[in-house]
């Protein structure tokens, strides 16, 4: 097992502030961001049953269902919780950190990368991290990786209503010239890429073929502000299925994917 080196902050906020088992369940925007992850990945996953890594696969959300698809997976998590909570879903489970695998050379189809990427602002730290992933997947085999988008708390606090403030007009302008979000509220620490930047870290970590897809599409913040803002769940209506039905028509269109919430990237090991 390999001890993670994690800042208390983000312990603290995985372990006792944010409850991420119930994060893509419970609310609208939530959901689209699941159902856009599922669809992306089963477009270029491997038939199961393949071997699937898991690399801060958090509470298992994505773990639970790739099992029910038939796919042997295996997580990773630095958070104590959640590979606690991860047990529970078919998946095996291990304490570990992205940058230091325990996993051997070449042993898994697919590794997947859905959230320590944001959780290293440090570049040195996010090209370990992929190094591991390409030394541990077959070659051939695929690796898919989540971003946050540098755009998305713009897009969110204008939509929120909230930039009237001087201090997130200030808070959010930081993040926009820096990348970095300073974690003194609501998250931790994190890095927020563009699509471009994503795509070359993937390639320069001797993956080819990569791609960058817009996970949310154009229209998240709607409809994650007409949730907030009026009370009312929004996960079973006609706002949730045209913004799906946004993101989906968005794909083909380049200049539209700095306007997700999320970014994921895909490539392969060569062979």
């Amino acid at each position: 097992m390999t001890t993670p080196e994690l800042t208390s902050e983000i312990v603290r906020f995985y372990s006792e502030t944010a409850d991420e088992a119930d994060r893509l369940d419970t609310t609208a925007d939530g959901r689209l961001e699941m159902v856009r992850t599922q669809e992306l990945l089963r477009r270029h996953l491997p038939s199961a049953p393949a071997r699937v890594l898991d690399v801060g696969g958090g509470p298992g959300t994505h773990a639970r269902w790739l099992v029910e698809d038939g796919y042997a997976v295996h997580l990773v998590d630095p958070i104590p919780r959640h590979v606690e909570q991860a047990r529970a879903t078919g998946a095996s489970v291990e304490l570990g950190d992205a940058r230091r695998l325990t996993a051997d050379d070449g042993s898994y189809d697919v590794v997947l990368m859905l959230g320590p990427l944001y959780h290293l602002p440090e570049r040195a730290d996010r090209d370990r991290a992929l190094a591991e992933a390409r030394r541990v997947v077959k070659p051939g085999g695929l690796l898919a990786v989540a971003g946050i988008n540098r755009y998305a708390s713009l897009f969110e606090h204008a939509a929120y209503a909230h930039l009237h403030k001087e201090s997130m007009r200030e808070s959010i302008g930081t993040i926009l010239a820096t990348q970095v979000h300073d974690g003194k509220k609501a998250f931790t620490t994190a890095y927020f890429h563009s699509g471009e930047q994503l795509r070359d870290e993937v390639a320069a970590a001797g993956f080819t073929g990569a791609e960058v897809f817009g996970i949310e599409g154009p229209a998240w913040a709607l409809l994650a502000a007409a949730e907030r803002n009026t009370g009312q769940s929004f996960r079973e209506s006609s706002l949730f299925e045209s913004v799906l039905t946004a993101a989906r028509m968005a794909e083909p269109h380049p200049e539209l994917l700095a306007a997700s919430s999320h970014l994921l990237a895909v490539g392969r090991r060569p062979v």
